[in-house]
This record gives C-alpha cells, structure tokens and sequence, in this order.
C-alpha cells in the first residue's frame, strides 16, 4: 500500500526509515489497538522507550528550572489522537492528515538538534506543507494499516525529515547519526509491537 499522507505532506525528504509488525488480527482490531496505545504506558513498560522521551523532555524540564518556572503537569495518559492538542514542548504533533481506519501522519518542525528545541509556530497541515524558513527541519511520522487476510494486519511506521536549508541539514545529520535514527526506530517499533500485543490479546480473549 502506497503511503498516501506522506507523500502529500513530505515526498522529497533528507532521512528516513521504517518499522512493521505483522499482528494476528484483523485491520479494525488492529487499527484501534494502535489508537489506543498509551505512549506514558509505553514508557514505564518499556525502560529505553521511557529512557528516549526523558532525554527529549529534560532539555525543557531544565529551561523552566533556569526561569524559576513550573514545569506543566504531565497529561495523565498520551494517546496518537491526543497528540495534537498538546503543545509541542510537551510532546505534542501536529495531525497532518487521516484516512480512517487505514493510516494517519502527523508533523513537528523545529530546530532538533539544540538542546531546548525551537519549534515553528504552526497549527495546520497547510502550514506545515508551506514552511519553508531557513534552519528548520520538517518530520513527520506516518502509521498505517493494510490487512494480509481477513485474520492478520500489517501495521506500519514510517518516519521521514527534511530540512529547509543547507545549514539545518547539516546539523540534524550530525544530531541524527548520534543516535537520534535509532531513538526513533526504537519508539515506533514499541507503539506498533504494544498494539501487536493490544490486538492479539483482545482476539484471544
């Protein structure tokens, strides 16, 4: 299945990469146990899931310090529908785009590679499509879902970033290859294999 949304939203890009689990159930079980996936769930089940989000959240954590502010309460569970009305300091993406029941994109642009990352002010999937200030890298992370058979589900991510210029691309090469591809294959794989686990247990039952 050709991956519609993010050849709309990022076709010419400067890294990517992919993870996919085959799940023992059908594409509306899966689909909405991929829905359901609770990403802060996710972190305590998985220690280096959790591991990769706290080193993403203490740059923050410590900008607030430094300001004698209070760090916002973290939400009580973090689901892929939540995401969008979460700001991005605190986790959340931008919903780019659904075809329901099938897949789903969503979307950051930011400076990754700084320490407390600097993200565009954006809030639609036609900005994010038209962004193009220099120094910025565009991501976005596509998850779907396409049935084998009646009985079993391929599901799907698929994580691409573009930078909008010479300079950013430079550096989030750097910040990529120090770790950061591999973070990322790391907490996709976990959402797909929670709810290649989600879906099979439900089946079971």
């Amino acid at each position: 299945m050709s991956k519609e949304l993010v050849e709309r939203f990022l076709p010419v890009y400067d890294v990517s990469d992919g993870v996919a689990t085959t799940v023992e159930a059908d594409i509306g079980t899966s689909w909405e146990a991929l829905l359901g996936v609770d990403l802060l769930e996710l972190g305590r089940e998985a220690p280096l899931v959790g591991v990769l989000g706290a080193v993403r959240a203490l740059p923050e954590l410590f900008a607030h310090l430094l300001h004698g502010e209070r760090p916002a309460e973290p939400p009580a569970s973090m689901r892929l529908r939540d995401l969008p009305s979460i700001p991005m300091s605190a986790g959340g993406w931008i919903m780019l785009g659904e075809r329901p029941g099938k897949e789903l994109a969503l979307g950051l642009v930011g400076k990754f590679w700084r320490p407390v990352i600097e993200y565009a002010a954006i809030s639609s999937a036609d900005e994010f499509v038209a962004f193009d200030e220099p120094g910025f890298g565009k991501t976005v992370y596509d998850l779907s879902a396409r049935p084998l058979d009646e009985t079993h589900t391929l599901l799907t991510g698929l994580m691409r970033t573009a930078t909008t210029d010479e300079h950013a691309r430079r550096w989030f090469r750097r910040y990529w290859a120090l770790g950061v591809g591999s973070g990322a294959h790391i907490l996709v794989g976990s959402l797909l294999d929670s709810a290649r686990r989600a879906s099979e247990q439900q089946r079971a039952s």
